[in-house]
């Protein structure tokens, strides 16, 4: 599997036209990528992820802590096989726990590799909450929001360069280092929190504005504690109308969740 990314090698013709574009940052809503390549790119970006938090003693592991990661496995699952997903089964989609209680954040690679802070777990209300903010971080992998935002960050040479192994380690540590402070664009943050309604409403299980609850506790907590998933993530008061109003389009609010699990996990941590 470590040199499994060479037989991504794309035709000569297409490297060609990709390091013409390259000589400019793509622009947006552009994907010159396969879904092959992102998967290449996503598993080299998690694996130096993965080191990075284990290296501060940060990252959780799942050998060590198997009922954490059994119920945070549950809600994935439940958003994951939802029906709506391009590539559920393409995308190997798995999720670490980052062990920060400052830090009220989550990020998704490309290739469906998910991180959650446990400061974000903490900060979150109850389950359904939970099922909406990591609804939106797979829509930005399922949409492929993740590739195209960092072509349109980092130019599509440099990781056109780390999937043929082509760039030095230290530019794939600056891509993963950065990954929680990628911003995406505002029609990209749209089309997420629309997604992760229409991923909650799939599950027939969760109300589907639970994106909408963090929002809103977030915007009460006002400047001062406002959590570091906003800062990547900005203007909540439109978003929260906005995935309200498609999660009454879709008739999925009301639902209410038992938080026992959901409690049990943010004991846990």
């Amino acid at each position: 599997m470590r040199h499994s990314f060479l037989k991504f090698f794309l035709p000569l013709a297409v490297v060609a036209g990709l390091t013409t574009a390259a000589i400019h940052k793509p622009e947006q809503g552009i994907n010159l990528f396969s879904i092959n390549q992102d998967i290449a790119l996503g598993a080299q970006v998690a694996k130096q992820t993965d080191s990075l938090y284990r290296a501060k003693g940060q990252l959780l592991e799942r050998s060590r802590n198997p009922r954490a990661y059994q119920l945070l496995d549950g809600v994935v699952k439940r958003v994951l096989d939802n029906g709506n997903l391009k590539y559920r089964t393409q995308f190997p989609w798995d999720v670490q726990i980052i062990k920060d209680g400052q830090t009220q954040n989550a990020f998704a690679t490309p290739g469906g590799h998910i991180y959650v802070f446990s400061g974000l777990i903490k900060f979150l209300d109850n389950e359904n909450q939970l099922a909406g903010v990591l609804g939106h971080e797979i829509a930005h992998a399922d949409r492929r929001h993740s590739t195209q935002q960092l072509q349109q960050q980092y130019g599509t040479s440099l990781l056109l360069g780390l999937i043929l192994g082509n760039r030095s380690s230290n530019q794939l540590v600056q891509i993963a280092a950065g990954l929680g402070q990628l911003k995406f664009s505002r029609s990209f943050e749209t089309e997420a929190d629309k997604y992760s309604t229409i991923y909650l409403n799939g599950t027939r299980y969760y109300s589907c504005d639970g994106a909408a609850g963090f929002f809103i506790k977030a915007e009460k907590q006002g400047a001062a504690g406002t959590p570091e998933f906003l800062s990547t993530h900005p203007n909540p008061g439109s978003r929260i109308q906005s995935i309200q109003r498609s999660a009454q389009q879709l008739g999925c609010t009301g639902k209410n969740v038992s938080n026992n699990n959901f409690n049990e996990l943010k004991r846990l941590l």
